[in-house]
Protein backbone atom coordinates (compact mmCIF):
# COMPACT_ATOMS: atom_id res chain seq x y z
CA UNK A 1 0.00 0.00 0.00
CA UNK A 2 2.85 2.62 0.50
CA UNK A 3 3.57 4.69 3.76
CA UNK A 4 1.76 7.74 5.29
CA UNK A 5 3.76 10.56 5.98
CA UNK A 6 2.63 12.37 9.24
CA UNK A 7 3.14 15.98 9.67
CA UNK A 8 4.44 16.91 13.55
CA UNK A 9 1.15 18.90 13.95
CA UNK A 10 -0.89 15.70 14.02
CA UNK A 11 1.09 13.73 16.40
CA UNK A 12 1.42 16.63 18.54
CA UNK A 13 -2.30 16.71 18.14
CA UNK A 14 -2.98 12.95 18.79
CA UNK A 15 -0.33 12.31 21.89
CA UNK A 16 -1.06 15.63 23.52
CA UNK A 17 -5.23 14.95 23.26
CA UNK A 18 -5.76 18.45 22.02
CA UNK A 19 -9.21 19.20 22.65
CA UNK A 20 -10.48 19.86 19.18
CA UNK A 21 -8.10 17.60 16.86
CA UNK A 22 -6.81 14.73 18.80
CA UNK A 23 -9.43 12.49 19.02
CA UNK A 24 -9.56 12.91 14.70
CA UNK A 25 -6.15 12.55 14.47
CA UNK A 26 -6.07 9.00 16.52
CA UNK A 27 -9.10 7.55 14.54
CA UNK A 28 -7.34 8.74 11.46
CA UNK A 29 -4.49 6.52 12.39
CA UNK A 30 -6.39 3.91 13.88
CA UNK A 31 -8.15 3.32 9.88
CA UNK A 32 -4.67 2.51 9.02
CA UNK A 33 -2.24 -0.16 9.02
CA UNK A 34 0.17 1.18 11.64
CA UNK A 35 2.99 -0.29 10.17
CA UNK A 36 1.86 1.95 7.05
CA UNK A 37 2.28 5.26 9.39
CA UNK A 38 6.12 7.10 9.35
CA UNK A 39 7.52 10.22 10.74
CA UNK A 40 10.88 11.79 10.30
CA UNK A 41 13.61 12.46 13.22
CA UNK A 42 12.63 15.99 12.64
CA UNK A 43 9.16 15.22 13.41
CA UNK A 44 10.68 13.52 16.77
CA UNK A 45 12.81 16.53 17.68
CA UNK A 46 9.58 18.72 16.45
CA UNK A 47 7.51 17.01 19.35
CA UNK A 48 10.26 16.30 21.84
CA UNK A 49 11.04 20.23 22.19
CA UNK A 50 8.16 21.49 24.57
CA UNK A 51 8.48 18.47 26.88
CA UNK A 52 11.96 19.21 27.40
CA UNK A 53 11.77 22.91 27.38
CA UNK A 54 9.02 22.79 29.84
CA UNK A 55 10.22 19.59 31.78
CA UNK A 56 7.95 17.42 31.72
CA UNK A 57 9.49 14.06 31.88
CA UNK A 58 6.56 12.08 31.42
CA UNK A 59 5.59 13.79 28.44
CA UNK A 60 8.65 13.42 26.74
CA UNK A 61 8.66 9.75 28.23
CA UNK A 62 4.89 9.59 26.35
CA UNK A 63 6.65 10.54 22.93
CA UNK A 64 9.79 8.81 23.23
CA UNK A 65 7.48 5.48 23.53
CA UNK A 66 5.37 6.18 21.49
CA UNK A 67 7.07 7.72 18.28
CA UNK A 68 8.59 3.90 18.17
CA UNK A 69 5.41 2.74 16.79
CA UNK A 70 5.90 4.94 13.52
CA UNK A 71 8.24 3.90 10.71
CA UNK A 72 11.23 6.15 10.73
CA UNK A 73 12.24 7.69 7.64
CA UNK A 74 15.96 8.86 6.94
CA UNK A 75 16.81 12.06 6.06
CA UNK A 76 19.82 11.94 3.56
CA UNK A 77 21.51 14.52 1.41
CA UNK A 78 19.31 14.32 -1.17
CA UNK A 79 16.31 15.20 1.21
CA UNK A 80 17.71 18.82 1.87
CA UNK A 81 18.39 19.62 -1.93
CA UNK A 82 14.97 18.53 -2.65
CA UNK A 83 13.74 20.74 0.36
CA UNK A 84 15.60 24.08 -1.18
CA UNK A 85 13.36 23.64 -4.30
CA UNK A 86 10.23 23.24 -2.09
CA UNK A 87 11.01 25.90 -0.35
CA UNK A 88 12.37 28.17 -3.29
CA UNK A 89 9.29 27.45 -5.21
CA UNK A 90 6.73 27.73 -2.29
CA UNK A 91 8.10 29.49 0.41
CA UNK A 92 7.60 26.80 2.84
CA UNK A 93 9.30 27.22 5.83
CA UNK A 94 12.35 24.78 6.24
CA UNK A 95 11.14 22.50 8.95
CA UNK A 96 7.68 22.13 6.61
CA UNK A 97 9.97 21.85 3.24
CA UNK A 98 11.81 18.97 4.81
CA UNK A 99 8.89 16.90 6.06
CA UNK A 100 7.78 17.07 2.47
CA UNK A 101 11.04 16.08 0.94
CA UNK A 102 11.54 13.64 3.23
CA UNK A 103 7.90 12.15 2.33
CA UNK A 104 9.01 12.36 -1.78
CA UNK A 105 12.25 11.04 -1.20
CA UNK A 106 10.46 7.82 0.36
CA UNK A 107 7.97 7.58 -1.85
CA UNK A 108 4.84 7.94 0.74
CA UNK A 109 1.65 7.57 -0.94
CA UNK A 110 0.22 10.27 1.19
CA UNK A 111 1.11 13.27 3.16
CA UNK A 112 -0.94 14.02 6.27
CA UNK A 113 -0.86 17.21 7.65
CA UNK A 114 -3.13 20.07 9.18
CA UNK A 115 -1.10 22.75 7.11
CA UNK A 116 -3.53 23.99 4.69
CA UNK A 117 -0.20 26.29 3.12
CA UNK A 118 1.77 22.98 3.14
CA UNK A 119 -1.16 20.51 2.12
CA UNK A 120 -1.40 23.13 -1.26
CA UNK A 121 2.09 23.22 -1.65
CA UNK A 122 2.35 19.18 -1.91
CA UNK A 123 -0.86 19.26 -4.14
CA UNK A 124 -3.30 16.05 -4.23
CA UNK A 125 0.16 14.18 -2.83
CA UNK A 126 -1.36 15.67 0.60
CA UNK A 127 -4.30 15.36 2.90
CA UNK A 128 -5.54 17.72 5.32
CA UNK A 129 -6.89 14.88 7.60
CA UNK A 130 -8.57 17.74 9.74
CA UNK A 131 -10.84 18.49 7.16
CA UNK A 132 -11.04 15.42 5.72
Amino acid sequence: MGLIFIDSCLVIYAFEDHPLHGEADRQAFAHENPEDLAISPLVMLECLVAPIRDGNLALQQHYEHGLRQFEILNMPEEVYRSAAQLRGRFGLKTPDALHLATAIMHGCRAFWTADERLRRAAGSFALNVLAA
